[in-house]
């Protein structure tokens, strides 16, 4: 166990890549190599400004921030919670024939009803996403009557949702998630 202060911040923390920091993935960070900042430290020095000009108003100065380690959020022993559950495939080759597209979601959601069931927390609205070809990105919800974690109603739900789709274009990948209830 160890405790990250503000006096050990930067000695742990300052020579390493800026994708050392949670939030700040591998994209995040070729970007900021773009203006030539590469480590934790170099960004805790950078001109927020200019980090706003590349990355935004709002995530530039977060940015910044998070590489100095100013964070007013409290520190909770409480083990994280997910939200939800959700399963989804990429397919080989399009799916064009929707009858497919149907049964594939009737799948996925009978798999997220077991892992919602496993959970021992109820469905509360269960949400679609579907990828077309070539790679536009789409979701639709539907609200559960009631919460669940029964197959029957996430399988009507999730079709209902899928229903809301323009079934004229190919699907490269399908998603099924349940949002929980607490």
């Amino acid at each position: 166990m160890f405790r990250l202060t503000d006096a050990t911040w930067s000695a742990v923390l300052g020579h390493r890549p800026t994708d050392a920091l949670w939030g700040i993935g591998r994209k995040t960070a070729r970007r900021l190599e773009q203006l030539g900042v590469r480590t934790v430290d170099e960004l805790a020095a950078a001109d927020p400004g200019v980090v706003a000009a590349a990355f935004g108003p709002r995530a530039g100065p977060w940015l910044v921030r998070r590489a100095r380690g100013d964070d007013d959020s409290p520190v909770v022993g409480d083990p994280y919670v997910a939200r939800s559950r959700g399963r989804e495939v990429t397919f080989q080759r399009d799916l064009d024939d929707w009858a497919a597209v149907h049964a594939e979601v009737v799948t996925l959601a009978h798999r997220v009803a077991a892992d919602v069931a496993a959970e021992a927390r109820p469905a509360v609205r269960v949400v679609v996403k579907v990828r077309f070809a070539p790679f536009s990105t789409h979701t639709h919800g539907q609200q559960l009557d009631a919460p669940t974690a029964e197959p029957a109603p996430i399988e009507r739900a999730a079709l209902a949702a899928l229903d809301r789709f323009d079934r004229h274009r190919a699907v490269r990948l399908l998603g099924v998630r349940a949002e929980l209830g607490r």
